[in-house]
């Protein structure tokens, strides 16, 4: 999900530029060092007889040198496609005014930090846990630490529905799953046809690089958003418009394909845990075996059975009735709708006094896992 405002536009009054002033003490030497280190391209300087300022533009930056400016001289980063190629291979650069040059790789590159394992249980009636974030939205963070960074799973609420303004982006991240959990929205994904509506206990996954946009949601709408590693960009494309006119299902996205799943077309079949019966998703073909998401639910109150996994994670949201969490070496939890918990691989845990209406939200990394059945915790 993006945040609510304003999506782009004019500010009106005619302006038709835009420059950064950074400060000078040399602009002989300033001069020297943003055009023949740094690649800038000198466009105006006056007045000629004792130069006081110089417009300087490269790598759609537009700098204004000037001699007796006020302003801190600030840090710029510069983009490269091959870093170890640009002013010699360094990584730092001080300007002789004193702004840092910070010289990085040009592409969208991530890394997924290895997993902090931990049990974590995280409840909707924590004091403090709801905060307003960006436009409005009120989220909650359901794993705390965030497992050292490997993922990021949030509650997020939308009290206002109406047309969100969003703008078309993408993401470039492993895996990133948005469930309804309330509500619905109505959404437009690249070459997955024309916009379509998210209705509560449907779900999609956005792999990486797909085009897409929020368009609309209801009041008091839901989402349960995951994605791996926690933190990833996310980048406007101002070019790309949507819908694009095509359906293709079938097109891959970083070697993932786009999956909606809907609700009303489950169906329901004997889960890992007895007692449990789950319906499918189709996320762990579509991406390729990195993830999965399903939702379980109880057969008339599942028994207690007491079991372990070897999956690297292992996130439940508990979507309605409520549950008893019993992990080994810990006290049990008490676990109601809209509670949240993690649980590592290798410890052993059992669901007990489970609800005739209990349901459960399950995503694991990877999709396919061993489960292991325990005489006792």
């Amino acid at each position: 999900m993006n945040e609510r405002g304003t999506a782009g536009g004019s500010c009106g009054g005619g302006a038709t530029q835009a420059e950064m002033r950074l400060p000078s003490r040399d602009l002989h030497a300033d001069l020297s060092f943003f055009g023949e280190t740094l690649g800038f391209r000198l466009e105006t300087i006056f007045p000629a007889d004792d130069p006081a300022v110089a417009v300087m533009t490269g790598h759609g930056l537009r700098v204004r040198l000037q001699r007796g400016a006020h302003e801190a001289p600030g840090a710029i980063r510069l983009l490269c496609e091959r870093p170890d190629e640009f002013a010699g291979g360094e990584t730092e650069l001080t300007a002789p005014n004193g702004t840092r040059i910070e010289i990085r790789p040009a592409g969208p590159a991530f890394e997924q930090p290895p997993t902090r394992h931990a049990l974590v249980v995280q409840r909707l009636n924590e004091g403090g846990s709801w905060r307003i974030g960006r436009a409005g939205m009120h989220y909650r963070d359901l794993i705390p630490g965030r497992l050292g960074g490997a993922v990021i799973a949030s509650h997020i609420r939308i009290p206002d529905g109406g047309p969100v303004p969003d703008m078309v982006h993408f993401h470039t991240i492993t895996f990133q799953l948005i469930y309804c959990y309330r509500g619905w929205f109505n959404l437009v994904y690249e070459d997955q046809g024309p916009p379509f509506r998210l209705e509560a206990g449907d779900c999609v996954i956005q792999p990486s690089q797909i085009r897409h946009r929020v368009l609309e949601s209801s009041d008091n709408a839901e989402v349960i958003e995951l994605g791996v590693p926690a933190e990833h960009l996310t980048i406007i494309d101002h070019e790309f418009t949507l819908p694009t006119g095509t359906l293709d299902p079938e097109r891959e996205f970083d070697g993932q394909r786009f999956c909606h799943h809907r609700r009303c077309d489950a169906t329901w079949q004997p889960w890992r845990l007895p007692g449990f019966e789950v319906c499918r998703t189709g996320i762990g073909d579509a991406t390729g075996g990195v993830a999965n998401a399903e939702v379980a639910r109880s057969i008339d109150g599942a028994a207690s059975v007491t079991a372990s996994h070897d999956a690297d994670i292992l996130f439940t949201f508990v979507l309605e009735g409520g549950m008893r969490l019993r992990a080994s070496g810990r006290a049990a939890q008490e676990l109601r709708a809209g509670d949240a918990f993690v649980v590592p691989p290798r410890i052993r845990t059992a669901y007990e006094r489970c609800s005739a209406d209990l349901e459960l939200l399950e995503v694991s990394l990877p999709g396919a896992f061993e489960t292991t059945m325990h005489d006792g915790p």
